[in-house]
C-alpha cells in the first residue's frame, strides 16, 4: 500500500461540513425527464407474484415447463441459427417461481442448473472474460452501512493515486498478462470527477514490452449526470460504465444508506438512464446480496432489465452479483440482513443467466475457488483474477497481498495465472479480448449481435488469439502446453472457413504481432 496521507480527523470534519453539499457530478442539462422509479420497480407486483408463486414452485412440471420456454426461446435444443433474437425468455412470474424453488431440492435444481448452462453456452460457448479492478480513491462521503470507505470509518488509511502511481498499478498489472481493468472510486471531492477523467487517460497510456497495454478500461463511479456522462463517453476510453444500486428494496436501501447523495434512491436508480442519454450505452448493474430478501433483489433487477431495454434497446451489458462480505469497521458486512448461503445463491446465478440470457454475468473474487467453480457451471461469464481492493494495494513481486485496508474481504486470493490454469484445465477458454469495444459492437449494436446468438463468432476466435497472446508472452511452459492443446481442440469446432481464418490470426501472433483481433 502506499503511504497514507495524514489529515487530523478535525481537519477531516472541517473539510465534510464544509463541501458535503458539493455534488461529484452537476448536471448541466436540466430538460431530461424520466420514468418515476416507482413504475421501474414495482414493489407491489414484486411481492404479489412471490406470494401467488410459492405453491406452483412445488411443482416439478410447471418448473419444467418454465425451463423449456427459456430454452426454447435461445434455441438450445437446435443445431441452427436462432430465427429471432433472445430477449429476456421469462416472464416476472415464472422468474418468481423459479425464485420460489427449494434450493435443496438436488433433483429439480439439478435441472434449472444445467438449463442455465446450455444457454449461457448456446450464446457465450466456453469463454471466461478476465479482469482485475483498480481503486484509485478510497476517500468517500456517504455512509453506506457495509463498506470500508464509508466516510465515518477511522479503521483505514485514506489514499489517493497520483498519477505515476497508477502508472505503477497498472505496468503491475500488464506484466501479469491483465487487458481489462475496472477503476473505481469513492465519491468525495477529495478525488474529482475531472481527476478521474485524468486517471483514465494515464492509465490508458501505459504501455509494457512486450507491447503489453491495458485494451478496454471499464469503470465503477458514483452516480453521473448526463453532462457528465458525455465527457466520459468523449475519452474514448471507456467500455462500460458501471453502478449497482445494491438494493433495489427502497426501506432497505434507505437504512443501508443513512448519509450522503448515495442516500437519494430515485437518482441512483436513474443512473443508467442518463449514461444512455450520455451516450454510455454499454451499462452494468447489480445487486450485493445479502442486503434484503435476495428474491426481491432478483426480480427489481430484471425489472431494471427490462426498463432499460424497452427504453433503449440495450438492456444490461453486465449484471454482477457481489454477495456481501466483511469488511473494516462494519457491523453489518460481518453480519448481514438476509444472509443468502452457497445453495440459494447458486440457483440466483441460474435464474438471471434464464432470465436475460444475452448478458454477460460477473463474479467477484469475493467468493472462494471452489465457489467461483460452481458457479461457472450455472452461467457467469466474466470473473475477477489476482484482486485487490485496496488503493495502491498491486505489488511488482506477485500481485495482490491480502489486506484489511480493501473495501471488502476477498475470498480468492489466487494469480492470474493461477486462475488461467484452472480454467483451461476445466476446458474453459481464458479470454482477453476486447475487440467488440473497439470495433463499436457495443449497445443496441452490441445487443443485436448477442441476442441473434451470432457474438460467438466474434467472440471465440478472439479468445482464442488472446490465450495465445498471454500463452506465448506470460505463461510456464507448462501452461503454455496446455493452453495450445486447448487452442487445437477448441479450432475443431468451428467451420472450415472459420479454422483458416484463425489459423491466418494465430501465425501473426506467433511472429510477434501484438493486438491481432477479428
Amino acid at each position: 500500500m502506499f503511504p497514507a496521507v495524514k489529515r487530523s480527523s478535525s481537519a477531516l470534519s472541517r473539510l465534510f461540513k464544509f463541501r458535503r453539499s458539493a455534488a461529484w457530478s452537476v448536471e448541466l442539462e436540466k430538460h431530461h425527464k424520466y420514468k418515476d422509479p416507482a413504475e421501474i420497480v414495482n414493489d407491489k407486483l414484486i411481492m404479489e407474484l412471490l406470494e401467488k408463486t410459492k405453491e406452483r414452485a412445488k411443482d416439478i412440471n410447471v418448473v419444467r415447463e418454465i425451463l423449456a420456454s427459456a430454452k426454447a426461446t435461445c434455441d438450445v435444443e437446435q443445431d441452427g441459427t436462432p430465427g429471432d433474437v433472445f430477449v429476456q425468455s421469462l416472464s416476472f412470474e415464472q422468474c418468481a417461481t423459479l425464485l420460489n424453488v427449494d434450493a435443496y431440492n438436488k433433483d429439480i435444481m439439478q435441472e434449472i442448473y444445467d438449463a442455465a448452462f446450455a444457454i449461457k453456452n448456446r450464446i457465450y460457448g466456453n469463454r471466461i472474460v478476465l479482469f482485475a479492478p483498480l481503486y484509485l480513491s478510497n476517500h468517500c462521503v456517504n455512509q453506506c452501512t457495509y463498506c470500508a470507505f464509508r466516510h465515518s470509518n477511522k479503521e483505514i488509511a485514506r489514499n489517493v493515486l497520483t498519477h505515476d502511481q497508477i502508472r505503477e498499478q497498472i505496468s503491475v498489472l500488464v506484466s501479469q498478462g491483465h487487458r481489462r481493468v475496472l477503476m473505481l472510486t469513492g465519491e468525495s471531492p477529495r478525488y474529482t470527477f475531472d481527476e478521474l477523467l485524468e486517471a483514465i487517460q494515464v492509465a490508458a497510456g501505459v504501455v509494457v514490452p512486450p507491447a503489453g497495454n491495458i485494451r478496454r478500461i471499464n469503470v465503477e463511479l458514483p452516480a453521473l449526470s448526463v453532462s457528465d456522462m458525455k465527457r466520459l463517453k468523449a475519452t474514448d476510453k471507456v467500455g462500460t460504465y458501471t453502478l449497482f444500486q445494491e438494493s433495489y428494496h427502497l426501506p432497505t436501501y434507505r437504512l443501508m444508506h443513512p448519509a450522503g447523495p448515495k442516500s437519494d434512491y430515485g437518482h441512483r436508480l436513474l443512473t443508467m438512464d442518463r449514461a444512455m442519454r450520455g451516450g454510455c450505452d454499454d451499462v452494468g448493474i447489480g445487486v450485493l446480496f445479502g442486503l434484503a430478501d435476495y428474491r426481491y433483489e432478483v426480480l427489481a433487477l430484471l425489472m431494471h432489465s427490462v426498463h432499460l431495454e424497452q427504453e433503449y434497446k440495450a438492456g444490461p451489458h453486465t449484471i454482477s452479483m457481489p454477495r456481501m462480505r466483511a469488511a473494516s469497521g462494519s457491523e453489518v458486512s460481518r453480519k448481514p440482513p438476509h444472509e443468502v448461503d452457497d445453495a440459494n445463491f447458486k440457483k440466483l446465478a441460474a435464474i438471471i443467466r434464464l432470465a436475460v440470457p444475452y448478458t454477460g454475468m460477473i463474479l467477484s473474487t469475493r467468493e472462494s475457488p471452489a465457489m467461483r467453480a460452481e458457479l461457472l457451471k450455472v452461467g457467469i461469464s466474466q470473473v475477477s483474477a489476482g484482486s485487490c481492493t485496496e488503493v495502491g494495494g498491486y505489488h511488482r513481486d506477485g500481485g495482490s497481498h491480502p489486506s484489511y485496508q480493501g473495501q471488502f474481504a476477498l475470498e480468492d486470493h489466487r494469480t492470474l495465472d493461477e486462475v488461467v490454469t484452472d480454467l483451461m484445465a476445466n476446458n474453459y477458454v481464458p479470454s482477453f479480448c476486447t475487440a467488440c469495444y473497439r470495433q463499436h459492437r457495443t449497445g443496441a449494436a452490441f445487443m443485436q449481435i448477442a441476442k441473434s446468438g451470432s457474438i460467438h463468432s466474434f467472440c471465440h476466435p478472439n479468445a482464442l488469439l488472446t490465450l495465445k497472446e498471454y500463452l506465448n508472452d506470460y505463461a510456464t511452459s507448462e501452461n503454455k502446453t496446455l493452453g495450445n492443446c486447448l487452442i487445437d481442440a477448441e479450432k475443431k469446432t468451428m467451420p472450415e472457413g472459420s479454422q483458416r481464418l484463425l489459423d491466418r490470426k494465430l501465425k501473426k501472433v506467433e511472429s510477434g504481432q501484438r493486438d491481432v483481433y477479428i
